[in-house]
């Protein structure tokens, strides 16, 4: 496994070693301690999450409150995503900046999202499996949303949007700066990652 820094703080893209043979591969995708040693984020797994998508579907940009909030590991099993890490922490350098990483089932990579930060992804291929652990269990009552087609945010999508698929709670989220507005952004502290 091989960490990468993003130019958000507190996302990390993660490389992979894939053992392929005649009989097929083996990825060693998931260690807390490499992610402990390599990221200085202690991740514990609470919940385990599964999604199956048609090429076009958006999901996100979602975030939880904060605290606890809820740090991600995202990678794709079977298709391809453009996975997207959006810097929704109020006061933080990088505000309303975002990244993309592709991610898919032949690399095999991944990307590690912090608490605070907003995620989404794109499907790109039918049938695209996507699994995502969560230092945190799921609490509607706790689960945000940004509109992932906010100008303001501009999320670049390797698509054309007009074929986009996305669930009506996505599609009504407030834009970012209606969430700002409302307080219902996580603060940044720096040095949290």
């Amino acid at each position: 496994m091989e960490f990468q820094r993003l130019e958000i703080e507190g996302a990390f893209s993660v490389t992979n070693r894939v053992h392929a043979d005649e009989r097929g591969e083996f990825v060693e995708w998931f260690r807390s301690d490499k992610i402990k040693s390599e990221t200085g984020l202690n991740f514990k797994i609470i919940q385990a999450n599964l999604s199956v998508s048609a090429a076009g579907s958006l999901r996100g940009i979602h975030y939880a409150d904060v605290p606890p909030g809820q740090a991600k590991y995202v990678t794709c099993v079977t298709g391809s995503i453009m996975d997207y890490v959006v810097d929704i922490r109020v006061g933080s350098p990088t505000f309303g900046e975002w990244v993309s990483i592709p991610l898919n089932s032949q690399d095999r990579n991944a990307v590690l999202i912090d608490v605070a930060l907003g995620h989404a992804f794109l499907a790109l291929e039918p049938e695209t499996t996507v699994a995502y652990l969560v230092t945190d269990h799921f609490k509607p009552d706790s689960e945000h949303a940004i509109n992932p087609l906010d100008a303001d945010v501009a999320l670049a999508f390797p698509m054309d949007t007009s074929s986009l698929l996305l669930s009506p709670k996505d599609e009504q989220a407030p834009n970012l700066s209606e969430s700002l507005r409302a307080g219902h952004l996580p603060r940044w502290k720096a040095g949290a990652s």
